[in-house]
């Protein structure tokens, strides 16, 4: 690589390099937005690389694992650039977890240096293994923090002069993203800058972000894959990205930074759009809303209609993926979303996949297989887990679980996840398929299906439902809704009504609560 005349740097396509790159070519152009202050490129890129000289002279070094504990700010983007800058891999923790969770993600990836808001300090703190970590930046300064030996963000930063940007490999590991762990121990993803980058260019494609006019608008938690994996292709372009503060979801504030940002290309989940296209004043607004897109779970017609009524002149776009392809692996247009309802869309072009049987043979359009794939949006593999990495890559595919299906355009509907089958009477229920057919209820806001113990069929599916305020719904209206939709065989044998799901710190339904208290309550439940 000829580096006598240029930097290595810019030779090189990550996003410490673009930041550098538009830091250059457009400084005063904001590149975030967080509560109305403005982080242009050039103060992005400046920070970042002073930070990774306070690091460095911490002792920081290529390969190290640099944690973070913050809630979704400009300062979590430029730890992140910064650990990346030194070849050091950014490992975002999410703040909702009990310590003991924290301190088995610590232990494993034995960082030497964490960035932890202020007011979390006192979470990091309860967790044993902290102890260890030899630097820990706190953003939020105060005298306290000076006090305990521990180093404040900005009097950390501004003592160093940005360092020269040196030269790192795209193949180098950028992020270890821990999963959610709802069947186990969560798994350390090891994702590399290529990774990264493919999953801008599929972003770029798929929303259309062909140039630097975009205003993207972030609401999904930093230490979820779907916080940095959605604004990636806002570094590759130059674009600015609002970063909304975490919290309950407000439709209305939402709407407020949508019309005062001028957001163009957002992302929420379907029952966050369900809010916001309720809203009364929302035919009144002055949005510039070009793309919606949506995922993480089903979205019913109701919902598409809405949106499409609401948004008439925006292109609407669902996402599917997980953390260990970066995320996106397919991609439903809005043009499809109602002849295909229930699809997760067509495979991304940049990927290679297929869909096959227990001994790896493809099996038939129609015909249910698990989803395995190749390509370069698929991670490195698991953090110091050899073992689990081999079986998650056996026969050289990235296994992912899921159990899907696709008709003869390519498009793919998943059934279930491969852990989650219900062999009942020696046939297969795929709970996703079930829990699909059961949220098109009117009456149903949530719906999570579990297998129960059963004498004479070995299992049977119990569907747990949260329903919309001042509604009801019985085992029989239920069945009866869902006579001609799906085979008898397939229908929830009981009705368990709750007031909330529970869910682990990524927002997903942790199915083995609901199968212990399925187990204790032993047969009571709400018909």
């Amino acid at each position: 690589m000829p580096t006598d005349t240029a930097p290595a740097w810019s030779f090189r396509h990550h996003w410490m390099s673009q930041a550098a790159t538009h830091a250059m070519m457009r400084p005063d152009k904001p590149a975030l937005r967080h509560l109305g202050e403005t982080t242009t490129w050039a103060q992005l890129s400046r920070r970042s690389l002073q930070l990774a000289a306070a690091l460095a002279d911490r002792g920081v070094a290529a390969g190290d694992r640099v944690a973070m504990l913050t809630l979704n700010h400009p300062w979590f983007v430029e730890s992140v650039f910064a650990a990346n800058s030194l070849g050091a891999m950014a490992v975002p923790l999410s703040f909702r977890l009990a310590p003991l969770e924290l301190d088995y993600i610590l232990t494993d990836c034995a960082p030497s240096a964490i960035v932890v808001d202020a007011h979390l300090l006192p979470l990091l703190q309860a967790v044993p293994n902290a102890t260890s970590i030899g630097t820990v930046v706190v953003i939020g300064e105060s005298g306290e923090v000076q006090a305990e030996g521990r180093t404040a963000y900005e009097e950390f930063l501004s003592a160093h002069e940005p360092m020269e940007l040196p030269d790192i490999s795209e193949e180098s590991t950028a992020l270890i993203m821990y999963t959610s762990g709802t069947t186990g121990r969560p798994k350390g993803v090891m994702l590399s800058h290529r990774n990264m980058q493919v999953q801008a260019i599929t972003c770029i494609r798929a929303m259309e972000m062909f140039d630097d006019s975009d205003v993207g608008f972030l609401t999904a938690p930093f230490f979820h894959i779907a916080g940095l994996g959605s604004i990636v292709a806002n570094f590759v372009a130059g674009s600015t990205v609002v970063i909304h503060p975490l919290g309950a979801f407000d439709p209305r504030a939402v709407l407020d930074a949508y019309e005062r940002e001028a957001a163009t290309v957002v992302f929420n989940v379907p029952q966050q759009w369900d809010l916001i296209c309720a809203q009364p004043d929302i035919d009144k607004r002055d949005l510039k809303l070009r793309i919606i897109s949506w995922g993480a779970a089903p979205a019913s017609d109701a919902t598409l209609r809405a949106m499409g009524e609401k948004f008439p002149t925006a292109l609407n776009v669902a996402v599917f993926g997980q953390t260990e392809t970066s995320p996106i692996t397919c991609v439903l247009r809005g043009e499809d979303a109602l002849r295909k309802l229930g699809s997760v869309g067509r495979p991304i072009p940049g990927i290679q996949y297929r869909i096959v049987d227990a001994d790896m043979n493809d099996v038939a359009v129609g015909e249910v297989g698990e989803i395995v794939y190749r390509g370069p949006t698929v991670t490195q593999g698991y953090w110091r887990k050899p073992q689990e990495t081999a079986e998650a890559f056996d026969g050289g595919w990235f296994h992912s679980g899921d159990l899907v299906k696709r008709d003869d355009e390519g498009f793919v509907w998943v059934v279930d996840r491969k852990k989650d089958v219900i062999i009942s009477g020696g046939e297969n229920i795929y709970c996703a398929e079930l829990e699909n057919a059961v949220a098109a209820h009117p009456s149903v806001r949530e719906v999570a299906v579990i297998g129960r113990s059963d004498e004479r069929w070995g299992q049977v599916p119990v569907a747990y439902v949260t329903v919309t305020p001042g509604t009801g719904l019985s085992l029989r209206e239920l069945t009866e809704f869902l006579e001609g939709k799906l085979a008898s065989f397939k229908w929830p044998k009981d009705l368990v009504l709750v007031a909330e799901l529970p869910r682990n710190a990524g927002g997903k339904v942790v199915k083995s609560s609901l199968r212990t208290r399925d187990a204790e309550a032993a047969g009571v439940s709400e018909r």
